[in-house]
């Protein structure tokens, strides 16, 4: 009986989803509408959009896990990630521009057009679904202990793995078949349950644990201690990982893929003001509820299944509230993180090898329902791994940091040029893979103070950037070209009205 209500919860939420999403259904005519949604949408889909992906499902696991096992250090995801909302903001008004003026549909697409080079578009978009991978990986990780846990004891670890695997597979059927569209009209349903219900519950575990003998006072001291100077991890480590963090936040293929997708530079900017507060709020809560549970027994065992353990203090009804919460921000994050990575391989791998501009939405559809295999595949290699999931997350961010110079310096700076753009990548991720082989993550490096293998590649990375920009600038044409790029910017277009206010 108890399994009949965790698994039917999460059906009758995913019922829910699709029919919502099928309402909003509309035939992409192009890649581009495909890719982009119509370029259509208000600011609080894109408020939503952006929040349910980048507020993953393994927020609920791996990151509650690491707060639960190492105490306020989990904290360092609440400041990178407001950090990421302020970047947003800033990052509003190219992106959106150009994405409109020059019918971009996907991040490595924008880069194309910055540095007017295909082997930009290549590099920037193979690194992207690299780093992607490992979080799609992680999401069927998650909910693997999701129907795991609402299974009651019925289902092992690894067959609960394969069901989360299939769900997702199965979930991807309208991935494909409705594109960005049908995921930013199913993100406003599937965050206001995730953030919305998610955090009345947080609340409500809260206030039960500080009547209950869990309060602030009863946290270890050890637990409040940060990683520094004379710790064992170095005194650059906390740095490097928010620092990390923040350097990669705004470069994830999907999260580019929100910004084309709404009306207006403006509607960016205001997402981003809507989402700051929302995050502070959900992020802020759910760490400090993990870290008052550090004072009961069972959570030192299992740190990562501590969402569940707390739910389980009101009954196998909330246990199946905090399942599908985290089913919700799973759906969001894996969801947008197919539907961008897809979407690369076809136009910014595929569509260059071809030496054409890909107009239809066939070759995403496909390029989505491969990397669908690939990451099932490496879940259920990883099936027997139930705990320390955070090192996905950890791996995954030493790669994607290393679009940040390239991407940010690009969009900021007028000087930067392909060669740099080339160079710095291509070395930037040598350096941190590396690293990473000799100092894995959640290692830092001793004989630099702390710093990770994705500091020490951003570094090497930035530096090889600026020396190639300056050493070797851009031929007058090509100036005068991306001169004209930027003025762009400072004219008004006229925007035609979305179908989704």
């Amino acid at each position: 009986m108890n399994m009949l209500i965790g698994y039917g919860s999460i059906f009758l939420f995913t019922v829910l989803v699709v029919v919502v999403m099928s309402r909003g259904r509309r035939v992409d005519k192009s890649m581009s509408e495909y890719a982009t949604g119509g370029r259509s949408f208000s600011s609080w889909f894109g408020t939503m959009a952006f929040l349910n992906t980048w507020l993953a499902g393994t927020m609920f696991i791996s990151f509650a896990g690491l707060t639960a096992s190492a105490g306020a250090i989990g904290f360092y995801s609440l400041s990178y990630s407001l950090l990421s909302v302020v970047l947003m903001f800033f990052l509003g008004t190219p992106v959106n521009k150009w994405g409109r003026i020059h019918d971009l549909r996907t991040q490595a697409d924008l880069l194309g057009l910055r540095y007017n080079s295909r082997s930009v578009r290549v590099i920037a978009a193979l690194i992207g679904v690299l780093a992607s991978i490992p979080w799609v990986v992680l999401g069927m990780q998650s909910l693997g202990l999701v129907f795991s846990t609402l299974s009651f004891g019925q289902v092992s670890p690894y067959i609960a793995v394969v069901i989360g695997v299939l769900f997702i597979a199965a979930r991807q059927i309208w991935t494909v078949k409705l594109g960005t569209r049908g995921l930013i009209i199913s993100d406003m349903v599937q965050g206001i349950f995730a953030y919305g219900v998610g955090f009345l519950v947080i609340l409500g575990l809260m206030v039960w644990l500080i009547t209950n003998g869990h309060g602030f006072n009863e946290i270890s001291p050890s637990l409040l201690q940060l990683p520094g100077p004379g710790s064992a991890a170095g005194p650059f480590y906390l740095f490097s990982l928010i620092f990390t963090g923040m350097m990669g936040a705004w470069c994830w293929p999907d999260l580019f893929v929100r910004m084309f997708s709404v009306k207006t530079p403006k509607t960016v900017q205001k997402s981003a003001v809507q989402a700051a507060p929302i995050m502070f709020l959900f992020s802020a809560a759910l760490t400090t509820v993990c870290l008052l549970a550090t004072s009961i027994p069972s959570v030192s065992d299992a740190p990562d299944t501590v969402w569940f353990i707390l739910a389980g203090i009101g009954g196998v009804g909330m246990v199946a509230i905090a399942g599908v919460c985290v089913v919700a921000a799973t759906m969001g994050n894996v969801g947008a993180n197919l539907q961008a990575v897809g979407t690369q391989l076809a136009n910014d791998v595929i569509g260059v090898h071809k030496h054409e501009r890909i107009e239809s939405a066939k070759g995403a559809k496909i390029a989505v329902a491969a990397i669908t295999l690939v990451s099932a595949g490496a879940a259920l290699l990883m099936a027997n791994q139930v705990s320390g999931l955070i090192v996905v997350a950890f791996v995954s961010y030493q790669a994607i940091c290393q679009l940040a110079p390239t991407l940010l310096l690009g969009i900021f700076w007028r000087r930067g040029t392909a060669a740099a753009a080339n160079a710095a990548m291509v070395s930037g991720i040598l350096v941190a893979a590396v690293l990473e082989l000799m100092y894995p993550s959640p290692l830092s490096i001793p004989w630099l103070g702390g710093l990770t293998s994705g500091v020490a590649g951003l570094i090497v990375n930035l530096a090889v950037y600026l020396v190639v920009s300056m050493a070797k600038p851009a031929q007058a044409a090509e100036q005068a070209r991306v001169d004209a790029l930027f003025e762009g910017l400072k004219k008004k277009e006229p925007v035609s009205e979305g179908a989704l206010t």
